[in-house]
């Protein structure tokens, strides 16, 4: 499944739009409902959280992770009890995870690790539900990647509002109904639904186009610490759509892009560096680009390696070799 970037030129937008990803950009599983919503002390009597209907536990409880199934299940042997399906149903994610990825050791086996999902996810966990929807939509079956995914939405996971509403915007194409599902994932912080929110007012796509409120969707994912969206709200700010013109911050998001590994950005960043004469930085992150496939940086990076002596340029290399990303989300 391939996610939205920025929106392609037109008269109006000086931006162009860059490479889509693959199916790894999709949202994974994610715990969505803490339970610290949970005062208990020792003069707390079971009965408080007993009288709890086993349905709605369940329903709260299905995007639960295993550490939290476990902290709930210690409150009170009707949770207990009532959490033993989706206890069981970690085993079989944890199971389908090792079929999937060749963990271990085991080999790789799609069919064994899609029987586990679906174990998982017939035991109610949302989380068994959406890995089950991620192998679908990889073998090609998106309409049953779709049925997962909306079974996994409806209970509330954010993850799966996510990918339903990026499957909306490609196959079967419901524009509405995705911006739908990428709302409620936005509003519950799911930041890669919050970008793809963002994409879609930019564009107008699905519902009338609003430029601020686009800007302020990419900045609220950037700050999560979405890698595309620290981009897009650098571009927000150089060119002035969304948010008044800013060029600092427009350089500051660019650094934080670029510092997280996204290759246009570090070229981007590379040229600012060398417009202001710090050539040792600029050809750092000029030689990153180059190495993620931006060829428009090999020649700004040549001029600049021949411009410095060959201790530099050692350390240009070194740097480049040892450089690490910072903690991002792509």
């Amino acid at each position: 499944m391939e996610e939205w970037t920025w929106p392609p030129p037109t008269k109006s937008s000086p931006f162009t739009a860059l490479p889509t990803s693959k199916t790894q950009n999709l949202a994974k599983p994610q715990f969505q409902y803490p339970i610290r919503f949970l005062h208990v002390t020792a003069e707390t009597p079971d009965g408080v959280f007993s009288a709890l209907p086993d349905d709605i536990l369940t329903r709260i409880a299905a995007s639960f992770s295993h550490p939290n199934l476990k902290s709930a299940s210690l409150v009170c042997r009707s949770w207990r009890d009532s959490l033993l399906p989706l206890r069981q149903a970690m085993l079989f994610l944890r199971w389908g995870k090792s079929f999937k990825h060749g963990r271990a050791g085991v080999r790789p086996n799609v069919d064994k690790a899609l029987d586990s999902f679906l174990k998982g996810a017939a035991l109610g966990s949302t989380l068994a539900m959406v890995d089950a929807g991620l192998l679908y939509w990889e073998i090609g079956d998106k309409v049953k990647a779709v049925e997962m995914y909306e079974r996994a939405a409806l209970l509330g996971d954010a993850s799966a509002m996510c990918n339903l509403g990026i499957s909306f915007l490609q196959e079967p194409k419901r524009p509405q109904e995705a911006v739908k599902w990428l709302a409620m994932a936005s509003k519950s912080g799911n930041m890669r639904a919050q970008y793809q929110l963002a994409l879609c007012l930019h564009r107008g796509c699905g519902l009338d186009r609003n430029l601020g409120e686009a800007a302020r969707w990419y900045l609220k994912a950037a700050e999560g610490g979405y890698i595309r969206a620290m981009y897009n709200v650098a571009l927000c700010y150089s060119f002035g759509e969304g948010f008044r013109q800013n060029r600092h911050r427009a350089r500051s998001w660019m650094k934080r892009a670029a510092d997280a590994g996204h290759s246009k950005a570090q070229y981007e960043h590379g040229l600012n560096l060398f417009s202001q004469g710090d050539m040792t930085k600029a050809g750092v992150y000029l030689e990153l680009a180059t190495r993620a496939g931006e060829r428009a940086a090999i020649h700004v990076k040549n001029v600049i390696l021949q411009q410095l002596s060959v201790p530099s340029r050692d350390r240009v290399m070194f740097l480049a070799d040892s450089w690490r990303t910072s903690p991002s989300i792509r």
